[in-house]
């Protein structure tokens, strides 16, 4: 990976407390990057913000007005944000469906699904004016793999790849990239009772694949499907051209 300087960029990076949102954080603030960490949990986003020196946000993504404050606090506190990740998410509702609650199903859309579109909607505006911005957006193997058996959490990412996919296409005129990725399965509190003998992702990929594309030099393979342990980043920058003509890195039903 080419050592990509961040500097002078804004971020703001949703579920940044711990785990995989916390793993990008760090690293984009090592690029160089000011950054913004929210989630629900306080302690969390400020211990992360503390050692990255950037700003914690105490933020429920499926709460409208909670996000337009995010957005508005880390433009006042850090300047224009030059990068979104939306990576903030909760594991599936219980199963079997007939044995809870509607509102446990649904809560893991609000949070999966209409989280990343509010904060998608919120930071737009400013990136469109400034013909300016990168929005990335956390998916999962979850959403196309086989077996699957969750009717909450695999379908919550599939509706957000499909819907990463179209915004990359609607605001591409504008000067904004919208990518989704995979992070692989990385070892954290919502997939640690896979045990130890699951095939584990190292964590550090997912956060260099984020900083390759918070840099621009990928911005050809906007709303492309890119994955952090299986596709190399710089390969593909070097197919962009070949992947877009024929559509791939795309979840597609082909006969």
């Amino acid at each position: 990976m080419a050592e990509d300087d961040l500097s002078g960029r804004i971020a703001l990076v949703t579920g940044g407390g711990r785990g995989i949102g916390r793993n990008i954080a760090l690293e984009l603030a090592r690029a160089g990057a000011r950054v913004a960490v929210a989630a629900r949990s306080r302690q969390q986003v400020a211990d992360t913000a503390r050692e990255l020196d950037g700003l914690a946000l105490e933020v429920d993504v499926s709460d409208r007005d909670a996000v337009e404050r995010m957005v508005a606090e880390t433009e006042r506190e850090l300047g224009p944000i030059d990068l979104l990740v939306n990576n903030a998410g909760i594991g599936a509702a219980p199963e079997p469906i007939w044995e809870h609650e509607p509102d446990e199903w649904w809560r893991v859309f609000e949070t999966n699904m209409l989280g990343p579109y509010l904060c998608c909607r919120t930071v737009l505006p400013g990136m469109v004016e400034r013909r300016s911005g990168r929005i990335v957006n956390v998916g999962s193997g979850s959403s196309y793999l086989p077996g699957q058996a969750s009717t909450s959490y695999g379908p919550s990412k599939a509706a957000l790849g499909r819907f990463g996919e179209a915004l990359a296409l609607s605001v591409a005129e504008h000067g904004v990239s919208v990518f989704t990725i995979s992070p692989g399965l990385v070892r954290t509190a919502l997939t640690d009772s896979m045990g130890d003998d699951a095939p584990w992702t190292p964590p550090e990929l997912a956060p260099r694949l984020v900083r390759v594309l918070a840099s621009g030099r990928a911005d050809e393979l906007a709303g492309r499907y890119l994955h952090a342990e299986h596709d190399d980043i710089e390969q593909l920058i070097g197919r962009a051209s070949e992947i877009v003509r024929d559509d791939l890195n795309a979840i597609r039903l082909r006969r």
